[in-house]
């Protein structure tokens, strides 16, 4: 039987578009706005501490066995992404304004995602338990790097030591946590995967709209233009379409057999939004959360759309 697969709007992708309309409509006094900036942040930290529940430690020792393929995601996620993001995003920041060109520099630093790279990979038939195992390292990894890359990179006022601290106390800290309650309740937590998309979701959702709140209350889309919505979504097609060509490329003069391609294409070309959105809020001010975030939200709808073609033609080739 073969694979079918059809694009439709992501629920998580609608859910942060009504937040994004409701703050940029709803100009609420600061009380209100500081008390949803609380729950944010409790938002942030149940994310991370669902995610250290659910993970298996044995699934990240287990797929690091695999040298060559983890590296070339690795190297994808934090090397190459990072060198074409910023080559396009300082080319053409002029485009795109300073905060959306500061979230298309972020974007290129996150880690890969885990639920859409590994349903890739399963619908265009490649290696799954290597792309679960991928992915996994990818955001286990990305809790330290991405903080780290943009301190180190990132020149903005609020993404500094404080910052870091944050997401050790928001990011790390629960996850930590999770992990020390993993043995007795990660089986539980896996069982509902659809609780914990509730729980990503929902806590996603409120982060975007404490954000924008903040964000118009501070004026912070003054500047914001259709053409610069339209530069973002070029930049980001542009970025996408790098990363698969470049992914597909040199899986293959690594030697990597077709299985194991698949994974380095989809896995080394995403980026996360679950992860993105909670850093982004333990990393930078509240005002620069939201403009921040588009550039992730755009890039993730295309991502998804895009991959989904190439993994079902992927598929398709397999066949014959």
């Amino acid at each position: 039987m073969r694979n079918k697969i059809s694009w439709r709007p992501d629920p998580l992708v609608t859910g942060i578009f009504l937040a994004l309309v409701a703050g940029l409509l709803i100009h609420a006094p600061e009380a209100p706005r500081r008390v949803l900036e609380v729950g944010a942040d409790l938002a942030v930290a149940t994310v991370f501490f669902v995610y250290g529940m659910r993970l298996r430690t044995t699934d990240v020792l287990r797929g690091l066995r695999n040298v060559k393929l983890q590296g070339l995601v690795l190297a994808a996620t934090y090397i190459v992404f990072p060198v074409v993001g910023f080559a396009l995003g300082k080319i053409t920041a002029s485009l795109l304004g300073s905060d959306f060109a500061l979230g298309f520099l972020y974007l290129s630093l996150l880690p890969s995602t885990i639920q859409s790279s590994v349903t890739m990979v399963s619908i265009a038939r490649g290696n799954v338990a290597a792309a679960v195992t991928s992915a996994t390292i990818s955001n286990t990894l990305g809790m330290f790097l991405t903080p780290l890359l943009v301190l180190g990179f990132l020149h903005v006022e609020g993404a500094s030591g404080g910052g870091f601290t944050s997401v050790l106390l928001k990011l790390l800290l629960p996850f930590i946590l999770g992990q020390c309650l993993q043995p007795w309740v990660g089986n539980w937590w896996r069982a509902h995967p659809r609780l914990v998309r509730t729980v990503d979701n929902t806590s996603i959702i409120l982060i975007v709209f404490s954000s924008v709140l903040n964000a118009t209350a501070e004026g912070a889309w003054a500047a914001v233009t259709l053409g610069t919505i339209f530069a973002l979504l070029g930049l980001c097609a542009m970025m996408l379409a790098a990363m698969l060509g470049i992914t597909w490329w040199v899986a293959g003069l690594a030697g990597l057999n077709r299985e194991d391609r698949i994974v380095v294409l989809m896995c080394g070309s995403k980026k996360s939004l679950a992860t993105g959105l909670p850093m982004a809020k333990a990393l930078f001010p509240p005002a620069t959360v939201a403009p921040l975030s588009v550039p992730i939200v755009v890039f993730h709808q295309l991502q998804i759309f895009v991959c989904a073609i190439i993994a079902r033609r992927l598929a398709q080739s397999g066949e014959a």
